[in-house]
């Protein structure tokens, strides 16, 4: 009776105290890994199937889209969350472990049956020694906090290319109104010399090359009309759909804003995420090492419990304490495995800010160039295109310019009119680019209004 008494009693102790530990362990848990909320995304991504028409889609409201519907997004929300599970599990204390004994039972002589049993009923606790939990967490919570900055790289990635699906889709936009007018100006020319052939005043050669000339332009314009389908289905990629749900996409090309100087966009490179992640990677990466060096120490195996003898029906406590010798496994493989990953780590940071500024040199010389093209060619070269080809025209109605002059006005007008469009787009890719690579999000262009509504 005594015996079982005990026992119950031992019972009692461990699981009140597992629980305390627990709780500790949790609320602790709770303070040094709190979970993260995206305010710019949601559990809810996995099931919107659906994302209501609108007839104008701003380049915010493609943006708040994009941080809302994202798939890519959603994993990374899920990658996040896992890491915060991992951090807390890595914090828990070891559960204690129940051993029962019963020896000189079943034997001979006066061995057997189980008048001669003595029972022993052993509860045991390791108590790990070094400060491997606390280690051991920490490594954890830093691995959460470089799911974070993962989840960062992602977002400024998925934002970049919506950006630039939205340019293109702008600039696919320009080509077909460009494809248009450039159709209906071959319609009108085409009606100008079918008059003056019927007039006796032109050959009906130049009537045959007209009609070529607009048939042409026809196939430009379809031509047009299939690159903005695509680059509009491009853009709805970027939510998870096959369709896009909107009518145009509003906004205009022809802003150019001023250059900002390239050593100012390179002090504004560490704010990049691929770049700043590496400062949680390489704590990481140290506290990797310092957890490697604990687990040299032997953990205890504290034992508590208690013997009963059948016979006299005497009951003893056990009190025992268990140590591992550490003669061959001192973890060493495990040391220097975590050093030279720690030595890695630092030479792939030097490495990744070498590619970053490599990068933003190549992309700040692509908008340098564009710029400078687009500037020129909206400043000079396009009102000269103009002016040349209205004069031709005019001329031509009055006689004094041939059927071949107009036709290369024309032309002249046309692909420099394209190479404009040509140049604003690369213009505005360079510089959503090299937002990119100073980590800006673009957020400045979501507008509360496109948020809410999209």
């Amino acid at each position: 009776m005594r015996f079982k008494t005990t026992l119950v009693f031992l019972l009692f102790f461990f699981v009140i105290a597992g629980s305390a530990w627990s709780r500790e362990t949790t609320m602790e848990d709770a303070m040094q890994v709190t979970p993260t909320v995206n305010a710019d995304s949601g559990i809810s991504r996995a099931n919107e199937t659906e994302i209501a028409f609108v007839e104008e889609l701003s380049v915010g409201g493609a943006l708040a889209r994009t941080l809302k519907y994202s798939p890519s997004l959603a994993a990374y929300d899920w990658r996040i969350r896992a890491r915060e599970a991992a951090a807390l599990q890595a914090g828990l204390f070891p559960n204690p472990e129940l051993s029962m004994e019963v020896e000189n039972v079943f034997g001979s002589g006066e061995l057997s049956g189980t008048d001669a049993a003595e029972t022993t009923a052993l509860l045991s606790q390791m108590i790990e020694l070094g400060g491997k939990r606390v280690k051991r967490r920490e490594v954890a919570a830093l691995g959460a906090e470089l799911a974070e900055w993962d989840y960062q790289s992602q977002r400024l990635e998925v934002l970049t290319k919506t950006g630039k699906s939205f340019i293109a889709v702008l600039a696919a936009q320009l080509r077909l109104e460009q494809a248009a007018e450039l159709s209906t100006l071959a319609k009108n020319f085409f009606t100008t010399v079918s008059e003056r052939v019927e007039a006796g005043k032109v050959s009906p050669v130049d009537l045959s090359r007209a009609q070529v000339t607009l048939a042409a332009a026809r196939i430009a314009l379809a031509q047009a009309e299939t690159r903005l389908a695509a680059a509009r289905r491009s853009l709805a990629a970027v939510w998870g759909i096959s369709e896009p749900a909107f009518g145009k996409a509003a906004g205009s090309l022809g802003e150019l804003h001023p250059l900002p100087r390239e050593e100012e966009l390179k002090e504004r490179l560490a704010k990049n995420p691929d770049l700043a992640r590496w400062e949680t990677e390489i704590a990481q990466r140290k506290a990797a090492v310092e957890l490697s060096r604990a687990r040299r120490i032997p953990d205890l195996t504290f034992s508590l419990g208690v013997k009963n003898t059948r016979e006299t029906d005497d009951t003893a406590a056990i009190v025992g304490i268990g140590l591992p010798l550490p003669l061959f496994d001192r973890n060493q493989g495990g040391i220097k495995e975590a050093s030279s990953e720690l030595a890695g780590a630092l030479h792939h940071r030097q490495s990744i800010r070498a590619e970053a500024l490599a990068a933003l040199a190549d992309s700040y010389r692509d908008l340098s160039s564009a710029y400078v093209e687009a500037q020129s060619l909206k400043e000079n070269v396009l009102p000269a295109a103009h002016k040349a080809f209205e004069a031709v025209q005019i001329g031509y109605e009055a006689g004094k310019f041939g059927f071949l002059e107009v036709l290369d006005a024309q032309r002249t007008l046309f692909e420099v009119t394209q190479q404009y469009t040509d140049a604003l787009a690369d213009y505005h890719q360079a510089r959503i680019e090299v937002k990119r690579l100073i980590g800006d999000p673009l957020a400045n262009n979501i507008d509360t209004h496109a948020q809410e509504n999209n």
